[in-house]
């Protein structure tokens, strides 16, 4: 497929009856009558590119130990990954300072491992990416919340109280950028606001910006290490082809370290072979992502685009009690349902009343009972069936 080829959504939607039979989490999670709009993979095919270097391996039956990059197998991953960088974002990373790990959790975890002790703190937003709250009490940190805070249309940052909470133990920042659930695309004065309060507080920072592909007109995503040299050397930037090119199941990401001293300190810590090595069908399909597949990664994000406006007008005139702001980037929305009047939490609620499998409010915020995550990444009927069936039960409630 040449990169002008344009992508239509007729190119990679799935009908339902097709995602059903699938082995996915996604679909196979909850009973077959539940529709679900949980966990962040998309209900659609991938690139072309991506499929044709999967079935090269494939055919080739090309199983056995990789060579791609000489002695360091993952190098072209890491010199692809630092092209588009450079690109895309105008940041330049030398690929000496990239390496490979199977996906960004495990990256978190070892860098918590590599730049704290245990009972130091870790501040990490909230509501937040559950598996980030799960790294941080199961290494036997604290974790400091930096609240995100409902603004005139967006959510923001709230430094001031965090500077309240913090104490000399304080190691790392998580940084999760666009954010995960709220949708946030920071602007560089928010991030170099977040810069000011590490260096104040010599702070390590992790930034997980794997949500950067998936940008709505208007957003822009800038790479906290980017910033400048100061950021750059306090920064584990952790990225991936997972979320834009919805191949989470081939276990590929980056970790980019700004700097060759931080990269010693994190194997000083945590040694190569302790991290393992990745697939290298994943490197290949994120390779061909990468470097061939932006056109239809561009239809996807038209799609992204209109299933977003859709979603936002029918809550807006079929459920204004439901609060929530457009998200600048990703595909998932951040509903808060207190005012529907729901017992219980709404994510058990919806999954009784309307056979919604969302994501449960309470696994980002300790005091999110009341939201659901919804993922939006799937096609206009599944949608509307979705949608049709969260405001019946929520009418027939406030009945």
């Amino acid at each position: 497929m040449t990169q002008n080829h344009i992508i239509h959504p007729q190119d990679f939607l799935i009908d339902k009856a097709a995602l059903q039979a699938r082995r996915s989490y996604k679909w196979r999670h909850y009973p077959a009558d539940v529709l679900p709009a949980f966990v962040a993979d998309m209900d659609f095919r991938v690139a072309p590119a991506v499929q044709a270097a999967i079935l090269e391996t494939v055919e080739a039956q090309d199983y056995g130990y990789p060579l791609r990059g000489g002695d360091r197998p993952h190098l072209p991953l890491a010199t692809v990954f630092a092209e588009r960088m450079a690109l895309r974002y105008g940041w330049t990373v030398p690929a000496e300072q990239v390496i490979a790990l199977a996906d960004l959790v495990q990256g978190i975890n070892a860098a918590i491992l590599a730049f704290s002790e245990p009972g130091d703190g870790v501040i990490v937003q909230v509501p937040n990416y559950p598996p980030f709250r799960e790294s941080i009490l199961t290494t036997g940190r604290k974790l400091v919340p930096l609240e995100m805070v409902r603004t005139q249309g967006s959510y923001g940052f709230d430094l001031e109280t965090l500077e309240a909470v913090i104490d000399e133990r304080t190691r790392i920042l998580v940084l999760c950028n666009p954010q995960n659930p709220t949708g946030r695309a920071f602007s560089r004065a928010e991030l170099e606001a977040v810069l000011v309060f590490a260096e104040r507080h010599d702070l390590i920072v992790l930034s997980d910006e794997i949500h950067a592909d998936l940008l709505y007109p208007g957003a822009r995503h800038i790479p906290f290490a980017s910033l400048s040299a100061a950021a750059a050397a306090r920064t584990v930037t952790l990225s991936s082809a997972t979320k834009g090119f919805n191949i989470p199941g081939l276990r590929c990401a980056v970790a980019a370290f700004g700097t060759d001293a931080l990269l010693k300190r994190f194997h000083d810590r945590v040694p190569s072979r302790v991290l393992g090595s990745v697939n290298h069908i994943g490197i290949d399909a994120t390779i061909a992502a990468w470097t061939e597949g932006q056109a239809w990664l561009d239809g996807v994000l038209a799609h992204l685009n209109a299933m977003r406006d859709h979603v936002a007008e029918t809550l807006r005139r079929e459920l204004p009690a439901v609060r929530f702001h457009l998200p600048d980037a990703t595909y998932l929305l951040w509903l808060d349902c207190t005012d529907l009047g729901i017992e219980g939490t709404a994510h058990d609620f919806f999954l009784e009343h309307a056979r919604l499998g969302f994501s449960p409010g309470e696994a980002f915020h300790p005091d999110g009972a009341k939201h659901v995550r919804m993922n939006f990444a799937t096609s206009k009927p599944i949608l509307d069936e979705i949608l049709e069936r969260m405001v019946k039960a929520a009418r027939a409630n406030q009945r």
